[in-house]
Order: structure tokens, then C-alpha cells, then sequence
């Protein structure tokens, strides 16, 4: 439940996962991204739940890949909404990469780039059994999931501006 100590190469690969995706897109920011108008509560919070999230993801080894079990079918699951972040991004780079494009929903779920690297961890968390990893991925969740928010709202409110509605 609270894990044991020691280096998870399933944990690193789910944060390559996510930062490599990251990586690119912050050298290649839209124009028109910015952020002072972010909640500084939703701001905190992701960032908490990043730096929980990297710490727990590395630091136990219950992560990592065991012989199968039903259990393992979190683990599947995990990768498989992964592998969605992973083509969420893939349809942002492929797009104008406007900003808005970010947001674009996925199958009805809003926000995809936010929910489903939080959704990927808090089951990673779950098959690992450890309770960090999910408190600290439902702690990033609300953080990153209400910027995200945020900033599609934004984004729809300069487009009826700019339609004059």
C-alpha cells in the first residue's frame, strides 16, 4: 500500500511518455499561449502533483513489470490510455498547433492532453498498489485538468469575440 523503495523503469517510462510530447511543444508554444491568467490554486496544485507524481513514479519498484495476474490488467489499461495521450499529441503536432487545438476533445472527453496523463498515472498507482502515486495523481489531476480548462475557455471566449458574438 505505501510501496517498496526502489528504481521503477516502468515509472520512467511513463514520465518519458509524458515529457518528451512536453518537451516539443514548449519549443514550439502557439503565439497566442498565455498564462497570467491561470489560478494560482490550480497552478500549485499541478505543480505538487508533478513533482509527487516523478518522485513516486521512480522511487518504488512495485511499478515494475510482474509475472500476470488480474491485477496486471491495470497495468494494460495504464499503457493503453497512455498510448491515447500519446495520439492526442501526435493529432495537436499534425494540426495549425493553434492553442485551441490543444483542448480539442477526444471521443466526448474533454481535454485529453490533461486527463489522460492524469487517468495513466493514478492506474499506474493502482496497479502498483502504491497510495502516493494515486493521491499525488489526483492532486495533479485537479491542477492540471482546471488549467487546462481554463485555457480552453479562454480560447472559446476570444473566439466569439473575434466573431462578434
Amino acid at each position: 500500500m505505501f510501496g517498496h523503495l526502489g528504481f521503477s523503469y516502468v515509472g520512467l517510462i511513463f514520465l518519458l511518455l509524458v515529457f518528451i510530447p512536453n518537451f516539443f511543444w514548449n519549443r514550439h508554444r502557439p503565439v497566442e499561449y498565455e498564462t497570467d491568467f491561470e489560478s494560482g490554486i490550480f497552478l500549485l496544485l499541478e505543480r505538487i502533483g508533478q513533482v509527487g507524481c516523478t518522485i513516486s513514479a521512480l522511487m518504488f519498484s512495485d511499478f515494475n513489470f510482474a509475472p500476470f495476474t488480474p491485477w496486471t490488467l491495470w497495468l494494460i489499461l495504464a499503457f493503453a490510455v497512455m498510448a491515447l495521450y500519446e495520439f492526442c499529441w501526435v493529432r495537436y503536432f499534425r494540426s495549425r498547433m493553434r492553442e485551441i487545438n490543444m483542448y480539442r476533445s477526444f471521443c466526448g472527453i474533454p481535454v485529453p492532453l490533461a486527463v489522460f496523463p492524469t487517468a495513466a498515472f493514478l492506474l499506474l498507482g493502482l496497479y502498483g498498489k502504491v497510495v502516493w502515486l494515486v493521491l499525488f495523481a489526483a492532486v495533479f489531476g485537479v491542477g492540471h485538468i482546471g488549467l487546462q480548462l481554463q485555457h480552453r475557455e479562454k480560447c472559446r471566449e476570444e473566439a466569439r469575440r473575434r466573431l462578434g458574438k
